[in-house]
């Protein structure tokens, strides 16, 4: 009896694992069973476990009580909600932009609360002020995921968008993830595979390759796809790279798309290498993700807002003047915002076909 009630049981369990893909298919090649891989080989991440060992062992750079002094601004939030002509880019910290473009509101992985974390009262907090309220956001029209950790997924914000005046906003996530958000609240919501597009109210936007990877338990790793966005719009193309290690995908989008006039690239939770090197670059590679791109134009991000990795919040500032400098790349073709910060798109491109070069950004 027991031995049989075992093998209904293990038979179960297979079936449940073979069948963890919804949308597994097998003539595409970043499918499995179970989830999904990357596009190129790359070495297997180290030891999250030795990882902790060092950090224990070394200790890493003491996280301040009150933050680094970065510079934050306050939007003009009259002006972001009632605009609807005017092209803007406004960075609230993180990965989290607000796009205005052709009379839409864009925000890519928006995270709006105070921790990148599971957890209400503890895990990695933000160390510069939220900009923005959710009341002082214009309604928002469209939202762009690009995978589902913490730092980018967070499940109060997106619940409170799906909840905002006038409707929730279109939520385009990788393949796998409409079913977290309805199990959590969150309506219109759609979820793609890479090479997917969707035409909304006059914009393309394509759901593209990056290496990395994903998960929000030690049991769903890769269980849902990762990847970035390309905003297209008459002949103007943006790329929201989400989180990416360096990979020949960067070059691939550059020859797809044939370059981009934005590129929203990390450059911050680099160290330790041996740890971070397959799913974060380094300021010396995000550089050269800028250059595989063919991007007019670059904005760093993914720094200065939560303690993720080993280097100081404040170094990825200098370290970014370094590797731009090493290449002859002006802060203007490739730059740093404030936290908080406005600028207009038409500024940015004028700007750096003038070689209008600002100063290095600089910490208070």
């Amino acid at each position: 009896m027991r031995s049989s009630v075992f093998i209904i049981v293990a038979s179960a369990l297979a079936l449940t694992a073979c069948c963890n893909n919804p949308n597994y298919s097998p003539v595409k090649q970043h499918h499995t069973k179970l989830g999904f891989k990357n596009r190129y080989a790359h070495p297997e991440k180290g030891s999250i476990w030795k990882w902790q060992w060092e950090r224990w062992r070394n200790g890493v750079p003491a996280d301040p009580e009150d933050g680094y002094g970065f510079p934050v601004l306050r939007p003009d939030v009259a002006f972001l909600k009632n605009n609807r002509e005017v092209e803007t880019l406004t960075w609230l910290g993180h990965d989290t932009f607000l796009i205005q473009m052709a009379g839409l509101n864009i925000m890519t992985d928006p995270h709006l609360t105070e921790r990148a974390s599971p957890f209400s009262n503890t895990g990695p907090r933000r160390y510069s002020p939220l900009p923005m309220s959710f009341e002082d956001l214009p309604h928002v029209d469209v939202v762009l995921i690009s995978h589902s950790h913490y730092d980018h997924l967070d499940r109060e914000t997106l619940r409170r968008l799906s909840r905002q005046q006038g409707g929730p906003p279109l939520f385009l996530m990788g393949l796998n993830l409409r079913a977290w958000a309805t199990d959590n609240g969150i309506e219109n919501v759609t979820d793609h595979d890479w090479g997917d597009v969707v035409d909304f109210s006059g914009m393309r936007f394509h759901f593209v390759p990056v290496q990395h990877w994903s998960g929000r338990t030690p049991w769903d790793r890769n269980r849902t796809l990762w990847g970035g966005w390309v905003i297209e719009h008459g002949n103007r193309r943006i790329l929201f790279g989400g989180d990416f290690g360096y990979s020949q995908d960067l070059r691939d989008l550059g020859e797809q798309f044939s370059g981009f006039d934005l590129a929203m690239i990390p450059v911050g939770s680099y160290e330790p290498r041996w740890f971070m090197k397959t799913m974060h670059v380094n300021t010396d590679e995000a550089v050269q993700a800028h250059l595989d791109l063919r991007a007019r134009h670059s904005v760093g991000m993914h720094w200065g807002t939560f303690r993720l990795t080993d280097e100081p919040l404040d170094e990825p500032p200098a370290k970014l003047a370094e590797s731009l400098a090493r290449e002859g790349i002006s802060s203007a073709e490739f730059f740093l915002m404030q936290h908080g910060e406005t600028r207009m798109l038409e500024d940015i491109f004028v700007r750096a076909l003038t070689q209008q070069a600002e100063p290095s950004f600089t910490v208070k």
